[in-house]
């Protein structure tokens, strides 16, 4: 078999629905379904000089000369067969080299192709950097989607998308914006609409650098870098790397794609905004909610083990010690900790971020994710070097005269701690000692957290907080900033804040 290598980009496409469409269909149907399929996808992908090397039911595998020319075939297919019609397609992309035959291809780069189309939604075309790279960027829409995990890969890479022109992909919070009607579509040449410091502003028609965005930014009011977006179809590396720099948002979409998608968020019925409170005693109204409210960070070198770790948070806000759907990561070493982005729509002191960024975590500082905001508060004592406070959803209420536990295995009634039982996230010290905390499964989790740890009561509405674990340190983090551990049953405020462990748990009062 004669091979040769060259430098190629490598497309995969699959259709939606094809595994249930084959399960529900005899063979005259099956036969049609295959027909259809290389009716629709071969002419699209050679009529741009792709060459079709494998067919295998409801995928194609084609390799092209041309970086361009292989997304803007795949856009084509996305655009002509959307899923209301019936049919949808994705596509996924990579470029560089392969050891190409006459009837197949190999290499590193088949195997990226063939990971990206496994993350890649229906109705999407993703590609990897080096296709980015080398595709003509003032003939390619593209956002980037975030740094992803992916099976067999080393490190997480970052997967960009291109945009097709009937869609607009918003990141969670301006998403949120549309719904709440906290959104504000400026056009070109429209009169300066209503502006709150809350509002999100999207500036539509503009050009890059001209005298009318600058007017435009001028007469904008108070608003945080990361509220104003700048929406384009196309825009040039140069450009997006200007806009960028100075905090502000860049969202790639035409005026049909924004509308259709503005349209779909605000008729699709939402949730409406609240929290899932958990109360222990149906007969008695809770007296102080515990809030599972962020991520405490002990400070290293920790136990002669660890050098240093990191965390994953999800857009839910739950943290994971690594996970592939992350939006952001938290490193910590010697050297303090750092923030790094891995997904759209991240701001920090209300600048938005790109992905890839990494922000030294400093007292004080705002981060703002998915899952909402949370602040960074510097310790350095009691063994922690900082903590991420942010509420979140998931509360538990105390009932009068009603303990709760908290701990990785509390007695009932009780609050369940993580434990999130891997070390994917540690960075290990050098030596015998690490070695076998390695072996025996030493985590951050089972080494700080206890099984049964704290209590908290309320007493006529004040929270009394009793540490019950004789190693693993109940730390109260008060409303003037102080951290000091609790050695016996303690009378605390609302609004104080827990350290367990990594957890960071808030006590609050009870919503009206």
């Amino acid at each position: 078999m004669l091979t040769r290598t060259r430098t190629r980009t490598v497309v995969f496409t699959d259709m939606a629905n094809y595994t249930r469409a084959v399960a529900a269909s005899d063979r005259e149907a099956l036969r049609n379904l295959l027909a259809m399929h290389e009716q629709v996808v071969s002419p699209v992908l050679t009529n741009r000089g792709g060459r079709i090397v494998k067919n295998i039911g409801d995928s194609f595998m084609a390799l092209f000369d041309s970086a361009t020319d292989a997304i803007q075939a795949c856009v084509e297919l996305i655009e002509a067969h959307r899923s209301e019609n019936g049919v949808a397609f994705r596509a996924g992309i990579a470029t560089g080299d392969v050891e190409e035959t006459e009837n197949d291809a190999f290499g590193e780069v088949v195997n990226l192709a063939a990971r990206i189309i496994a993350q890649t939604p229906t109705g999407e075309v993703w590609f990897s950097n080096a296709t980015r790279h080398c595709m003509n960027q003032a003939e390619i829409s593209w956002d980037s989607t975030g740094r992803h995990t992916l099976k067999g890969i080393p490190g997480d890479i970052e997967i960009f998308r291109a945009i097709p022109r009937h869609l607009a992909f918003l990141p969670d919070m301006l998403a949120a914006a549309v719904r709440s009607g906290t959104i504000a579509r400026w056009r070109n040449g429209a009169a300066t609409p209503s502006i709150l410091p809350s509002t999100h502003v999207l500036l539509e028609g503009f050009t890059p650098g001209s005298a009318e965005l600058t007017e435009a930014l001028s007469c904008l009011p108070l608003v945080e870098p990361g509220r104003i977006w700048f929406v384009s179809h196309r825009i040039t590396p140069a450009e997006r790397y200007e806009w960028m720099r100075s905090g502000r948002g860049l969202l790639i979409a035409t005026n049909e794609g924004l509308d259709n998608t503005v349209r779909k968020l605000q008729e699709r019925p939402t949730r409406t905004a609240g929290t899932d409170t958990i109360i222990l005693d149906g007969g008695n109204a809770a007296s102080v909610n515990l809030v599972l409210a962020g991520l405490a960070l002990p400070a290293v070198p920790l136990a002669e083990v660890v050098a240093g770790y990191s965390y994953d948070q999800l857009a839910d806000g739950r943290w994971f010690n690594r996970s592939d759907r992350a939006v952001v990561r938290v490193e910590v070493t010697g050297e303090g900790a750092s923030l790094t982005v891995l997904a759209p729509g991240v701001q920090v002191d209300g600048q938005a971020q790109a992905i890839g960024a990494n922000c030294p975590l400093k007292h004080g500082v705002t981060i703002r994710t998915p899952a909402g905001p949370m602040q960074y508060r510097s310790l350095g004592s009691d063994g922690y070097l900082g903590a991420l406070v942010g509420d979140t959803n998931l509360q538990l209420g105390v009932s009068p005269g009603q303990p709760v536990e908290l701990g990785r295995e509390p007695q009932h009634p009780g609050m369940l701690l993580p434990d999130r039982g891997t070390q994917d996230n540690i960075q290990w010290l050098a030596g015998p000692r690490a070695a076998r905390a390695r072996e025996k499964g030493f985590t951050l989790d089972k080494v700080l957290t206890g099984r049964r740890q704290a209590s908290v009561s309320a007493e006529e509405g004040i929270p009394v907080v009793v540490p019950l674990h004789e190693t693993c340190a109940t730390v109260l983090l008060d409303q003037n900033g102080r951290a000091h551990r609790l050695a016996a049953p303690s009378r605390v405020r609302v609004d104080d804040v827990l350290l367990l462990g990594t957890a960071v748990i808030a006590l609050r009062a009870p919503l009206a």
